[in-house]
């Protein structure tokens, strides 16, 4: 597991090299509050989107805590992308995304 420290600047890196932001809450959730530049793309839809995202372009998953988005960086991560777990999407707000 990486330490703060690390993951912060992970991310950072992630976000200089563009990276796309998936949101893997359900629907619902998304539209009760999201960060502005992500993607909402359910965990059960995963697998339909594969074709429609950009393996050549970074991946930070996100979610509420951090469970779900691991669970699709690993799914991601399998299919040849380049992926970061982000945790909870409010933790991702204070790298502006």
């Amino acid at each position: 597991m990486l330490g703060l420290f690390n993951k912060s600047k992970k991310i950072k890196q992630f976000m200089e090299d563009g990276a796309s932001i998936i949101d893997v809450r359900s629907k619902t959730e998304f539209e009760g509050g999201h960060l502005r530049n992500s993607i909402n793309i359910p965990l059960d839809s995963i697998p339909k989107q594969l074709g429609s995202l950009d393996k050549n372009k970074p991946v930070i998953t996100c979610c509420a805590s951090g469970i779900r988005s691991g669970q699709a960086k690993r799914m991601l991560k399998a299919n040849g992308f380049k992926v970061l777990n982000g945790g909870g999407w409010m933790s991702l707000e204070k790298y502006d995304v």
